[in-house]
């Protein structure tokens, strides 16, 4: 019954995406648009095979940049925003400058940490870091703050420290919020890496996609430009749905979110 209750949620959206498909690969067709102005999807779909050894290379890159981010973004946010939520001392003193740090654009600053970071690698990951940690510490900081004054009172009452409080209480409570901001975060973990990328323009065998597009584009070799932008959509659909299906099977037993959606 589960398996068909997704598949129901999921038909409307198949349906809608094959329709688009075929909408563009029939005027394509019939307008004779040329393969370097918009390639058709089955050509797409052709170069996406057959150039797959490059672009599975370069697709590889990429992941282990946005992968590492985003474990750094939940470990690092997450202390963050415990301290916040510890101190409101902290939190008055640092949390402005995180939001500062969330609004400049990656691009203005990410020619900056290349230039003082010795490794390149290391570089792209601290830019996709930066674009990633913000969702996790402005949601954990809330969800923390969100627990039940009466159960707070109830816990001081019974003499519990702060660090059991902390975990049995505001941790719990906190922990839909923690992953609402990890959905968000996977996705800019994506892009801040594709962004790094872009900006460092690096290229050899340890390339990632965003090279790939730019070399692809430079050459016009737009099925190849086009091959690898899908290759990027699908992989964010797919980390995202990773995330999706992390916080049901996390939550569906005992918070609303989930156990409404689910009847």
């Amino acid at each position: 019954m589960r398996r068909l209750a997704g598949l129901r949620r999921a038909l409307p959206a198949a349906l809608v995406a094959l329709a688009l498909l075929a909408g563009w690969e029939a005027w394509v067709r019939i307008e004779a648009v040329p393969t370097y102005v918009l390639p058709a999807p089955s050509v797409i779909a052709r170069t996406l095979w057959q150039d797959r050894a490059v672009l599975a290379a370069a697709w590889l890159v990429t992941m282990r940049i946005t992968l590492m981010a985003l474990l750094a973004a939940a470990a690092l946010g997450t202390l963050i925003a415990v301290g916040l939520a510890q101190s409101r001392l902290l939190a008055r003193a640092f949390y402005p400058y995180l939001v500062a740090l969330q609004v400049t654009p990656i691009v203005a600053i990410a020619p900056l940490i290349i230039i003082w970071v010795d490794s390149l690698w290391a570089a792209l990951l601290i830019c996709a870091w930066i674009v990633a940690f913000f969702p996790i510490v402005a949601n954990t900081t809330l969800g923390l703050a969100s627990a039940d004054a009466g159960l707070k009172d109830l816990f001081r009452l019974y003499g519990a420290s702060r660090w059991q409080t902390l975990m049995h209480l505001q941790a719990p409570t906190a922990l839909p919020y923690f992953l609402a901001g990890l959905r968000i975060s996977t996705g800019l973990a994506l892009i801040g890496a594709v962004v790094a990328e872009f900006v460092a323009g690096t290229g050899g065998s340890a390339s990632g996609l965003a090279y790939r597009i730019l070399e692809a584009g430079y050459r016009l070799q737009i099925p190849r430009l086009f091959a690898a932008l899908l290759l990027l959509s699908l992989t964010g659909i797919a980390l995202h749905g990773l995330m999706t299906a992390l916080s049901r099977r996390l939550l569906r037993r005992w918070h609303s979110s989930v156990v409404a959606s689910e009847h």
